[in-house]
């Protein structure tokens, strides 16, 4: 299976199987699953959750799609338009997975709070976490 990548602005109601439709105006990707279930798969492109690199091989979607959520619980990467097939996780493994997602992203988000934070704040941020008790 090759992966296309097809720039969109609305994504099309009928999806077909091989292509990656991106719509950068509402940061979002969506295919049917590499499995052939017939599921689709969205995944949201931001800093936070998924990004996507257009490559003369094809298109590469990170991290890895793991379709938790869908029957088939397929587990794939989508490397230069290849799918690359990875473990199924169990159900620890997933939870795991999730917990680390939230906190990938609560780091994030407070790097960029930090970033905001005026010279004072950052300072007395700085004094107040070397005299935290724990």
């Amino acid at each position: 299976m090759n992966f296309k990548l097809q720039p969109v602005h609305y994504m099309p109601k009928e999806l077909e199987p091989s292509i990656l439709y991106f719509s950068k105006e509402f940061g979002i990707a969506i295919h049917l699953c590499a499995c052939g279930c017939g599921s689709k798969i969205k995944t949201p492109i931001s800093p936070t959750e998924w990004s996507i690199e257009e490559t003369e091989r094809g298109p590469s979607l990170y991290p890895s799609i793991g379709n938790w959520q869908e029957i088939c619980q397929s587990h794939y990467w989508i490397q230069e338009g290849q799918i690359k097939w990875s473990e199924k996780w169990s159900p620890e493994e997933i939870e795991a997975g999730r917990q680390h997602e939230q906190q990938r992203r609560q780091a994030y988000y407070e790097s960029l709070e930090h970033r905001r934070a005026g010279f004072l704040q950052r300072i007395w941020r700085w004094i107040t976490s070397r005299f935290k008790l724990f």
